[in-house]
């Protein structure tokens, strides 16, 4: 004996009014090819990325960039104490001009025979040292403003105004937001169907919105833990996507003739699935249905509650209004 799934609502109640029933969206399902779909969660990440790193001691002086900002190739993001640096560079110099005197002297030396040729290479030695030591600490110094080494924009500021920078830490992380790719974790019962899997749709709940991919790539490595295998897919221009921010990649792996709905027509009630199913004479009822995987773009299979020609309710919420006031107007 079949139950009532939504006690508040009456299943084959007939709509009074004509207008109501006419002004609800309906969609007649019948059996088509539709993509079978193997979906995927995923996380955006840029194709190309940078992260700068402080390279000498020091305070943050300056902060000229933040979080979500475009840059330059070139532009100055971060200025950094350069006094340990400078003072190291200008004794790196005073060492220089002491080792070439040494060896302009050792060398006049040696060619009025008062000093052996052996003189000679350790002072040219000592030379070439000095000179080596002072472009290193020139170059230090230098690097105590922080440029920016791609075009791109600024995903994440890792220091603030007054930090202690140090060699190696992170102060900025830029990414090219015109190229951007999902990677979708696949366990291994799936790889020999994958890898002949060409294209997928990608979903961005939090969007709303679904691109198409440009490309799909198993890539040929496993995690050893977890017995899955990256794939990753390319996308198009989308604006509004970020590193980081979290989608489901369906990957379709054939087609095939089923019975569907709209996702956007199905209440859910816990595991009870139901759609409105409008008559030809204008009256509404509330279908159980028993539903499959899904399927398409936004579809789901239907395994049972549908016949082929049902007219479905697409927006299932002004239906329920419809019925309810229906309902307010029996009781009057």
């Amino acid at each position: 004996m079949k139950t009532n799934i939504f006690p508040a609502l009456v299943l084959g109640l007939a709509l009074s009014a004509p207008v109501v029933a006419e002004s609800l969206p309906v969609v007649a399902v019948k059996p088509h090819a539709v993509d079978l779909l193997f979906p995927a969660e995923a996380v955006v990440e840029a194709i190309q990325q940078a992260t700068v790193g402080a390279q000498v001691p020091g305070r943050v002086l300056e902060v000229k960039a933040d979080a979500g900002q475009a840059v330059k190739k070139g532009d100055v993001l971060m200025r950094i104490d350069a006094r340990e640096a400078a003072e190291t560079a200008r004794a790196a110099e005073a060492l220089y001009a002491n080792a070439r005197v040494h060896y302009e002297r050792t060398k006049s030396l040696v060619a009025q025979k008062f000093m052996s040729a052996a003189a000679l290479d350790k002072a040219k030695a000592d030379l070439d040292a000095a000179s080596a030591n002072r472009a290193a600490a020139s170059a230090s110094q230098s690097h105590a403003t922080i440029v920016a080494p791609i075009a791109g924009v600024v995903a994440r500021r890792h220091a603030e105004l007054g930090d202690m920078a140090m060699p190696g830490a992170p102060l900025f992380t830029i990414y090219q937001p015109g190229g951007l790719r999902v990677t979708a974790s696949i366990p291994q019962y799936r790889l020999k169907e994958m890898r002949n899997v060409k294209a997928a749709r990608v979903e961005f709940p939090e969007l709303g919105k679904w691109v198409e991919a440009t490309s799909v790539q198993v890539l040929p490595t496993a995690d050893a833990a977890t017995h899955v295998t990256p794939v990753r897919v390319n996308l198009p221009a989308v604006p509004e996507a970020t590193p980081g921010m979290f989608s489901r990649v369906h990957f379709i792996t054939g087609q095939a003739e089923k019975l569907t709905v709209p996702a956007k027509a199905v209440l859910r009630r816990g595991e009870v699935a139901a759609v409105y199913v409008q008559a030809a004479d204008g009256r509404l009822s509330l279908r159980q249905l028993r539903l499959g995987d899904v399927v398409g773009q936004g579809e789901i299979e239907v395994l049972a509650g549908l016949a082929t020609g049902d007219q479905v309710v697409t927006e299932p919420v002004k239906a329920a209004i419809a019925v309810k006031n229906l309902q307010s107007q029996s009781g009057k």
